[in-house]
């Protein structure tokens, strides 16, 4: 199983409530990268964002400055936002990103979880699903043919066009992060793409069936089963001790819980949730080392992973505290489940 870190770019609040400015935010990124490639870690991924709580709204070009500081590192997206996005352009970018990392490049395509995108770039929002579908089929089909042809409904058509560069071997990662939906299981399936879902809330128990089912489909449709491939991504942070730990994150993950829910009318955020998120049964990884490898050998267990994405800066914790989080997490945690896995 690869073990990895999934961020969003979250910027920091102070306590009189002041943004920390996206360019410091940007350079604390490139050094927590170097970091996790120097610990071992497997993957790091940075979503695309069009708001003011983080700083990240390229992926690409966070990826391509941490290639230039990293060795060994897979640099993906978590996520591109396909649907308001040309998928022509995204392959140009990522292609180019897997060049000058020689070949550690992955774009992990989603819808998003926020909608900010689609009017900035022009799409309308009774189009979500179609977007996406559509847009999905032509990026596998730029990933598989050069040059293409091809035609839809909300771009122009391609005829024998080519589309360079051509990623490193003439293929491109390209994995599918999904919510919690049959249909989203169903796309990702079809096209034998590989699928990292998000478990963000709840009894990651419940997500069981979703996982059967993405692999019986996947099945279904005749694909290798030697590359199938199943990731969760879940909100973690790790310290030296568990409930101080816990403590200390606690205001910063529920002021970033609210910041999102007041835009969706979601209740205020409480302490209680965050106990029972991490119970042996909740979706949050956050305390110690020990504690750590034991739910993540407990999710690994239940979903048979073949991947795990820590999302590790919610609510922007600080520099210096994320840059601990990723040592223990490279040091000790990682070493410790990759043993017991290995048995």
């Amino acid at each position: 199983m690869e073990l990895g870190v999934g961020m969003f770019g979250d910027v920091h609040y102070d306590a009189g409530g002041k943004v920390q400015p996206a360019g410091e935010r940007l350079r604390e990124l490139i050094e927590e990268i170097k970091l996790m490639d120097e610990v071992g870690l497997d993957f790091y991924g940075i979503g695309e964002h069009h708001r003011p709580d983080y700083a990240v709204s390229t992926p690409e070009i966070i990826l391509a400055a941490a290639a230039s500081v990293t060795k060994n590192i897979k640099l993906g997206s978590a996520v591109s936002v396909l649907s308001s996005s040309d998928p022509v352009r995204l392959y140009q970018s990522f292609a180019t990103v897997d060049h000058i990392s020689n070949g550690r490049a992955e774009l992990t395509a989603g819808r998003g979880s926020f909608i900010e995108s689609f009017p900035l770039f022009g799409q309308d929002l009774k189009d979500y699903d179609d977007l996406f579908e559509e847009k999905l089929d032509l990026l596998v089909k730029i990933n598989k043919e050069n040059p293409i042809t091809w035609k839809g409904k909300f771009r122009p058509a391609l005829n024998k066009q080519e589309v360079l560069p051509r990623a490193v071997n003439n293929h491109l990662n390209i994995w599918v992060a999904v919510g919690g939906t049959p249909e989203s299981v169903v796309r990702a399936a079809k096209h034998g793409l590989p699928v990292i879902f998000a478990i963000i809330g709840g009894n990651p128990a419940q997500f069981k069936p979703l996982f059967d089912y993405y692999k019986e489909v996947y099945k279904h449709y005749g694909h290798d089963m030697n590359k199938f491939q199943v990731g969760v991504h879940m909100h973690s942070f790790f310290g030296a001790d568990s409930e101080q730990t816990a403590a200390d994150y606690y205001p910063l993950y529920s002021a970033q819980m609210n910041r999102v829910g007041s835009s969706r009318g979601w209740p205020p955020y409480q302490k209680q949730q965050y106990d029972l998120g991490r119970t042996k049964n909740g979706h949050l990884i956050i305390g110690d080392a020990n504690e750590s490898v034991e739910k993540i050998l407990q999710i690994h267990e239940m979903f048979g992973l073949t991947r795990f994405s820590a999302h590790m800066d919610v609510g922007g914790p600080s520099h210096a505290s994320l840059m601990k989080s990723i040592e223990i997490f490279g040091t000790k945690i990682a070493p410790a489940v990759r043993k017991a896995i290995s048995k």
